[in-house]
């Protein structure tokens, strides 16, 4: 199934302790970088005094769609740190906004660094999420002890980008049912889904964002409308070329995806000049959920590995 959804879009990117939700809804000024206090679920081990891992979704993710890999995460690293899987805002239970940049995206990093006493981390970013942690990267590189940026290039765009607008879109124009249970809700609302997702596994994977109202009728989790009008914005990735990150980075991608060309990893280096890239065979833009061993053993040999210097 995820090789097809990757076939169709390879930009949508797939509580064991304790679930942290936040469900206030703010609008923010496009003028000022106004940090939401991020949803997020921790993994902890309550011994760990190591610097935290944190790991972000990409475009219409969760911090659910890492579960079983903070699982393990939790009982495989060494030494023991605490797992923290964040919602970014317009995503899961973290708030809306009407704002939605890489910029914003990161000073929300931030304040949930702050809000949990955390001094130093070590961060993982698939796709938008990657690109997330790279510009947190390069405007706190002290907050940071290692970097993971997971199948996306900071440099180039993939070709299969653009047909994630179609999607956004009619995700914004579905009719939403009433006083129906929610798989009724769900056949109704895939339905429409389908005049432009022909792939059941992509329309599948949309419907997990599909929640119930106190009215008896149904939403989107995501914030639609606003990553709608921010699909440009999530296409581009702008930093200063002086920028750099010269802690340790692994970037990581699938062999069939076109996420993270050889090609850019030179330009790459001007940013991330300590970086390293691996490829997992055989996979795709959905790596870690496609060959979830072999991602768990390049991610996590990478983090156990005792810090230069």
């Amino acid at each position: 199934m995820i090789r097809n959804i990757l076939s169709l879009n390879k930009e949508i990117s797939l509580k064991f302790v304790k679930n942290v939700s936040r469900r206030n809804v703010k609008s923010f000024s496009s003028q000022k970088l106004q940090p939401v206090k991020l949803a997020f679920t921790i993994y902890e081990n309550y011994t760990s005094k190591a610097a935290p891992f944190v790991i972000i979704h990409g475009l219409f993710g969760s911090k659910q769609n890492w579960t079983s890999l903070c699982k393990a995460y939790s009982q495989k690293i060494e030494p023991p740190r605490k797992i923290f899987a964040v919602d970014l805002r317009n995503h899961g239970d973290s708030p809306h906004s009407e704002n939605h940049t890489y910029a914003h995206l990161a000073e929300d990093l931030r304040l949930f660094l702050e809000d949990n006493g955390l001094e130093k981390i070590f961060l993982m970013g698939h796709s938008m999420g990657g690109r997330c942690a790279m510009l947190f990267a390069l405007t706190y590189p002290k907050l940071l002890e290692k970097l993971i940026v997971v199948d996306i290039s900071p440099i180039n765009v993939s070709p299969n980008f653009s047909g994630m607008s179609k999607i956004i879109d009619v995700m914004n124009r579905t009719e939403m049912p009433k006083n129906v249970v929610l798989s009724q809700a769900r056949s109704i609302v895939e339905q429409q889904l389908a005049e432009v997702i022909p792939d059941k596994g992509v329309r599948a994977f949309i419907l997990t964002n599909l929640m119930a109202t106190e009215d008896k009728s149904y939403k989107w989790r995501a914030n639609v409308p606003t990553l709608l009008k921010a699909f440009q914005e999530v296409g581009r990735f702008d930093v200063e070329n002086t920028a750099q990150y010269t802690g340790e980075t692994l970037f990581i991608g699938g062999e069939k995806s076109d996420y993270l060309p050889k090609t850019d990893f030179p330009k790459i280096l001007k940013f991330f000049p300590n970086a390293q890239l691996k490829y997992i065979e055989g996979a795709g833009h959905w790596l870690h959920a496609e060959k979830p061993n072999e991602f768990l053993k390049i991610t996590i040999d990478f983090l156990n590995r005792p810090s230069a210097g």
